[in-house]
Protein backbone atom coordinates (compact mmCIF):
# COMPACT_ATOMS: atom_id res chain seq x y z
CA UNK A 1 0.00 0.00 0.00
CA UNK A 2 3.30 2.49 0.96
CA UNK A 3 4.51 2.02 -2.96
CA UNK A 4 1.21 2.33 -4.43
CA UNK A 5 0.95 5.76 -2.25
CA UNK A 6 4.40 6.46 -3.37
CA UNK A 7 3.72 6.25 -6.83
CA UNK A 8 0.50 7.83 -6.61
CA UNK A 9 2.32 10.96 -5.14
CA UNK A 10 5.38 10.77 -7.41
CA UNK A 11 2.63 10.42 -10.83
CA UNK A 12 0.62 13.95 -8.92
CA UNK A 13 3.76 15.46 -8.44
CA UNK A 14 5.19 15.13 -12.10
CA UNK A 15 1.71 16.08 -13.25
CA UNK A 16 1.75 19.56 -11.23
CA UNK A 17 5.56 19.95 -12.07
CA UNK A 18 4.61 19.41 -16.16
CA UNK A 19 1.39 21.66 -15.47
CA UNK A 20 3.62 24.96 -13.79
CA UNK A 21 6.23 24.43 -16.46
CA UNK A 22 3.29 24.92 -19.26
CA UNK A 23 1.89 27.64 -17.45
CA UNK A 24 5.46 29.32 -17.61
CA UNK A 25 5.13 29.58 -21.44
CA UNK A 26 5.88 32.91 -22.49
CA UNK A 27 2.98 35.21 -23.00
CA UNK A 28 2.29 34.97 -27.30
CA UNK A 29 1.37 38.96 -26.59
CA UNK A 30 4.90 39.52 -26.10
CA UNK A 31 6.90 40.88 -29.57
CA UNK A 32 5.87 43.97 -31.93
CA UNK A 33 2.75 44.28 -33.63
CA UNK A 34 1.82 46.59 -36.44
CA UNK A 35 -1.46 47.57 -36.62
CA UNK A 36 -3.43 46.74 -39.93
CA UNK A 37 -4.28 49.90 -40.84
CA UNK A 38 -6.95 49.26 -43.41
CA UNK A 39 -9.28 48.01 -40.68
CA UNK A 40 -8.89 50.74 -38.60
CA UNK A 41 -11.97 52.09 -37.55
CA UNK A 42 -11.46 56.18 -38.08
CA UNK A 43 -12.09 57.35 -41.18
CA UNK A 44 -9.74 56.79 -43.91
CA UNK A 45 -8.28 60.64 -44.18
CA UNK A 46 -7.16 59.98 -40.86
CA UNK A 47 -5.84 56.43 -40.06
CA UNK A 48 -2.75 56.79 -39.09
CA UNK A 49 -0.01 55.80 -41.34
CA UNK A 50 1.61 53.43 -39.13
CA UNK A 51 1.71 52.36 -35.64
CA UNK A 52 3.72 49.33 -34.40
CA UNK A 53 3.17 48.36 -30.55
CA UNK A 54 5.47 46.07 -28.35
CA UNK A 55 5.16 44.39 -25.34
CA UNK A 56 8.37 43.29 -23.45
CA UNK A 57 8.90 40.95 -20.31
CA UNK A 58 10.96 42.84 -18.05
CA UNK A 59 10.96 40.78 -15.21
CA UNK A 60 9.54 40.37 -11.70
CA UNK A 61 5.47 40.50 -12.72
CA UNK A 62 6.64 43.35 -14.89
CA UNK A 63 5.68 44.41 -19.02
CA UNK A 64 7.46 47.40 -20.61
CA UNK A 65 5.46 48.68 -23.60
CA UNK A 66 6.75 50.61 -26.43
CA UNK A 67 4.39 52.66 -29.63
CA UNK A 68 5.30 54.17 -32.08
CA UNK A 69 2.66 56.02 -34.34
CA UNK A 70 3.03 58.16 -37.61
CA UNK A 71 0.17 59.61 -37.79
CA UNK A 72 -1.87 60.76 -41.62
CA UNK A 73 -0.43 64.02 -42.00
CA UNK A 74 3.35 62.87 -40.62
CA UNK A 75 3.97 63.41 -37.54
CA UNK A 76 4.79 61.08 -34.85
CA UNK A 77 4.15 59.80 -31.10
CA UNK A 78 5.40 57.76 -28.71
CA UNK A 79 4.49 56.06 -26.00
CA UNK A 80 6.92 54.20 -23.40
CA UNK A 81 5.96 52.59 -19.86
CA UNK A 82 7.40 49.68 -17.51
CA UNK A 83 4.77 48.40 -15.63
CA UNK A 84 3.41 45.44 -13.62
CA UNK A 85 0.32 43.22 -14.59
CA UNK A 86 -0.92 43.26 -11.13
CA UNK A 87 -3.47 46.47 -11.78
CA UNK A 88 -1.39 48.47 -9.85
CA UNK A 89 -0.93 52.24 -11.80
CA UNK A 90 2.36 53.44 -13.01
CA UNK A 91 3.91 56.49 -15.51
CA UNK A 92 3.69 56.82 -19.24
CA UNK A 93 6.25 58.50 -20.80
CA UNK A 94 5.69 60.14 -24.20
CA UNK A 95 3.46 62.34 -26.64
CA UNK A 96 0.48 59.92 -26.86
CA UNK A 97 -2.02 61.20 -25.00
CA UNK A 98 -1.81 59.32 -21.65
CA UNK A 99 0.62 59.71 -18.90
CA UNK A 100 -0.68 56.57 -16.78
CA UNK A 101 -1.83 53.08 -17.16
CA UNK A 102 -2.26 49.65 -15.78
CA UNK A 103 -2.21 46.40 -17.04
CA UNK A 104 -3.88 43.46 -16.28
CA UNK A 105 -2.93 39.39 -17.57
CA UNK A 106 -6.53 37.91 -17.33
CA UNK A 107 -5.16 34.87 -19.48
CA UNK A 108 -1.72 34.42 -21.55
CA UNK A 109 -3.22 35.56 -24.55
CA UNK A 110 -4.94 38.35 -23.13
CA UNK A 111 -3.75 42.02 -21.66
CA UNK A 112 -6.44 44.47 -20.20
CA UNK A 113 -5.13 47.75 -20.34
CA UNK A 114 -6.63 51.25 -18.65
CA UNK A 115 -5.15 54.50 -19.88
CA UNK A 116 -5.23 57.79 -18.34
CA UNK A 117 -4.14 61.71 -18.96
CA UNK A 118 -3.88 64.32 -16.81
CA UNK A 119 -6.28 62.70 -14.02
CA UNK A 120 -9.18 62.30 -16.76
CA UNK A 121 -9.78 58.35 -18.49
CA UNK A 122 -8.01 58.12 -22.00
CA UNK A 123 -9.41 54.51 -22.83
CA UNK A 124 -9.73 51.29 -22.04
CA UNK A 125 -7.67 48.31 -24.38
CA UNK A 126 -7.92 45.14 -24.24
CA UNK A 127 -5.79 42.79 -26.71
CA UNK A 128 -6.50 39.02 -27.49
CA UNK A 129 -3.97 37.06 -29.49
CA UNK A 130 -5.51 34.69 -31.99
CA UNK A 131 -4.46 30.66 -31.43
CA UNK A 132 -2.78 31.17 -34.21
CA UNK A 133 -0.28 33.90 -32.69
CA UNK A 134 -0.19 35.89 -35.58
CA UNK A 135 -2.58 38.30 -35.03
CA UNK A 136 -4.20 40.64 -31.97
CA UNK A 137 -7.42 42.16 -31.60
CA UNK A 138 -7.81 45.45 -30.22
CA UNK A 139 -11.17 46.22 -28.51
CA UNK A 140 -10.96 49.79 -27.55
CA UNK A 141 -13.62 51.22 -25.16
CA UNK A 142 -13.58 55.47 -24.77
CA UNK A 143 -15.61 57.87 -24.73
CA UNK A 144 -16.39 61.48 -27.16
CA UNK A 145 -16.48 64.59 -25.48
CA UNK A 146 -20.17 64.83 -25.42
CA UNK A 147 -20.30 61.34 -23.75
CA UNK A 148 -20.68 59.21 -26.56
CA UNK A 149 -19.13 55.62 -25.67
CA UNK A 150 -17.19 54.52 -28.62
CA UNK A 151 -15.81 50.70 -29.00
CA UNK A 152 -13.42 50.07 -31.28
CA UNK A 153 -11.78 47.32 -33.07
CA UNK A 154 -8.34 46.87 -34.79
CA UNK A 155 -6.75 44.16 -35.86
CA UNK A 156 -2.70 43.63 -35.12
CA UNK A 157 0.36 41.79 -37.39
CA UNK A 158 3.00 40.04 -35.45
CA UNK A 159 6.16 41.51 -36.95
CA UNK A 160 9.69 39.24 -37.01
Amino acid sequence: MKLLSAVLLSALSLQAGAVLAADASPSPLLGRWSLDVSTSALPQAQRPKNVVLEFKDAGGGRWSSHVDIVLHDGKTMKSDGTLSLDGTPGPLSGSYGADKANLKLPAPNTLVMQLVDHGAPASTRIYTVAADHSTMTETKAFYTHDGTPILQTNLFKRLP
